[in-house]
C-alpha cells in the first residue's frame, strides 16, 4: 500500500462536514413534502404489509450494488427458512435475510418509542455487529487490497489500514476520533431541512471514513435508512433510496468517488476536502431520493392500485377455482387495512362453509395473512403478488 497522507491522522481531514446550501434546501423541502404524502396513502395495517415488501426489495438492492445478486423469490424462501442448497447461492441467500432482519430489528427500537443517536459509534457498531453475525462464515473473512485475508470480527472498527480505489480510509488508531467527528450529523444539530442535507452528506462521508473490515456500504445504506426514519422523511418504510442508487450504480460510486477529492482551490470551501464535490453529490443522493418517492407514490395512487388489484385477482382467482367476487375481497381489505371473516364471507356472496374454504385457500397461498384463525384478514405481500400490486419494483422478469 502506498503511504497514507499524514492528514489522515486528523479527523480535519473529513471537513468540510456539510456541503453549501440554497438548492439543496429547496429539494430538502420538495422531499419532506413528497414522503409526508406518501405515508398518508394507505391505511396504517396496510402500510406496516407494504413496508415488509420494501424491506425486502431493500435488501435485494442493497447486495446488487455489492454485487451480489439474488432473486427476489429466493430472498422471501430464505426468510421462511428454506434454504438452497447450492452453496454459494445458500450463501446469498442468508446474507440477504441478514439484511432483512437488521431493517426489521430496526423498525422494532423505533415501534418501541426507543432514541437511537444514529450518528453515534455505538449505533454503526450495532448495524455492522447485528448484520454479520448474521452471515455465513464463508462470507467473513474479506480480502484486502493487498491480496492479505483478514477475518471480519462483528462490530468491532478495523483494526488495520485499508485503501478503497484511491481513497485511503483515516488510520485505524484514529478512527475514533473520526466517529466523534461524524456526530456532529446528528439530527439535533440541524434545523429541518439541514438535517435532510446532513442525511446526503453524512452517506458519503461514513462511506469515506470506512470504519470496517468490510461491509461499509451495507453499513451505510442500512445508517442512511435509520436517518431517514428518525428525521420524518422514512415513510414508515415505504420507500428505499437503495433501488434509485443501485439503478444508477455507476453514476453513484462515480459521485462518491469525486467526493473523495481534495479541496480544488481558494474557491472551493476551507475545508480538506472538495465542498463543490459533496454538494453535487448531495444533489444526486436527494435527486435520486425524490425520484423513489415519486415512483413509490405512482404505485400507491389509489385508483390505479384497486385496478391493479381487481386484475391479479381476475387472473389468480382464473387459475385458483375462486370466485370473480374475490377482487372485490382484496379491494375491501386494501382500502381498511383489515376485514373480519364474517364480513369476507358477505363479501364471497358464499355460503359460510364455502367462504371458509375459499379463506383457507388465499391464506394459504399468501393473498392475504392472518393472526389466528378468529383474526380479520389483511393483504399479503409476497413475491406472487408484488409483480402485480407493484410492478417495476424489480428489474424487468423477477418480480
Amino acid at each position: 500500500m502506498s503511504e497514507i497522507p499524514a492528514t489522515f491522522a486528523n479527523e480535519s481531514a473529513m471537513e468540510p462536514l456539510m456541503p453549501g446550501a440554497g438548492v439543496l434546501r429547496e429539494k430538502a423541502a420538495d422531499l419532506m413534502r413528497s414522503t409526508s404524502r406518501l405515508e398518508a396513502a394507505f391505511h396504517p395495517i396496510t402500510q406496516a404489509g407494504v413496508a415488509g415488501l420494501v424491506q425486502q426489495m431493500n435488501s435485494y438492492y442493497s447486495n446488487l450494488i455489492e454485487g451480489h445478486q439474488t432473486h427476489p423469490a429466493d430472498i422471501e424462501k430464505a426468510l421462511n427458512n428454506n434454504l438452497l442448497v447450492e452453496p454459494r447461492q445458500r450463501a446469498l441467500q442468508l446474507e440477504a435475510r441478514a439484511h432483512v432482519e437488521v431493517q426489521r430489528l430496526i423498525a422494532a427500537r423505533f415501534d418501541r418509542g426507543e432514541k437511537i443517536r444514529v450518528c453515534s459509534g455505538e449505533f454503526l457498531r450495532w448495524i455492522h455487529g447485528e448484520f454479520c453475525r448474521r452471515l455465513p462464515e464463508s462470507l467473513l473473512p474479506a480480502k484486502t487490497t493487498s491480496g492479505k485475508v483478514v477475518p471480519i470480527i462483528p462490530g468491532e472498527f478495523r483494526a488495520g489500514e485499508t485503501m478503497v480505489g484511491a481513497h485511503f480510509g483515516p488510520l485505524a488508531a484514529s478512527l475514533p476520533r473520526f466517529i466523534q467527528r461524524f456526530e456532529a450529523y446528528s439530527p439535533e444539530h440541524h434545523d429541518p431541512l439541514d438535517r435532510i442535507v446532513a442525511w446526503a452528506a453524512s452517506h458519503h462521508r461514513l462511506v469515506w471514513i470506512h470504519p470496517f473490515v468490510d461491509g461499509n456500504g451495507r453499513v451505510a445504506r442500512l445508517h442512511t435508512d435509520t436517518y431517514a426514519r428518525e428525521i420524518g422523511i422514512g415513510s414508515a418504510g415505504l420507500w428505499s433510496i437503495a433501488r434509485g442508487l443501485a439503478r444508477q450504480k455507476d453514476a453513484y460510486l462515480s459521485h462518491l468517488a469525486d467526493a473523495d477529492s481534495e479541496r480544488r482551490g481558494a474557491l472551493d470551501g476551507r475545508g480538506n476536502l472538495s465542498q463543490a464535490a459533496l454538494h453535487q453529490f448531495c444533489d444526486f443522493f436527494l435527486t435520486v431520493a425524490l425520484d423513489q418517492v415519486h415512483f413509490m407514490a405512482g404505485l400507491f395512487e389509489l385508483e390505479t392500485l384497486q385496478d391493479r388489484i381487481l386484475r391479479f385477482a381476475t387472473r389468480w382467482g382464473d387459475g385458483n377455482e375462486m370466485p370473480a367476487t374475490l377482487g372485490s375481497v382484496l379491494r375491501e381489505i386494501a382500502l381498511r387495512g383489515s376485514v373480519p371473516r364474517g364480513e369476507v364471507t358477505s363479501l364471497f356472496g358464499a355460503s359460510e362453509r364455502t367462504a371458509s374454504r375459499l379463506i383457507a385457500k388465499i391464506l394459504a397461498a399468501r393473498v392475504v395473512e392472518s393472526n389466528g384463525h378468529r383474526d380479520p384478514l389483511r393483504l399479503g405481500f409476497s413475491t406472487q403478488t408484488a409483480g402485480y400490486y407493484f410492478p417495476k419494483l424489480y428489474p424487468e422478469g423477477l418480480a
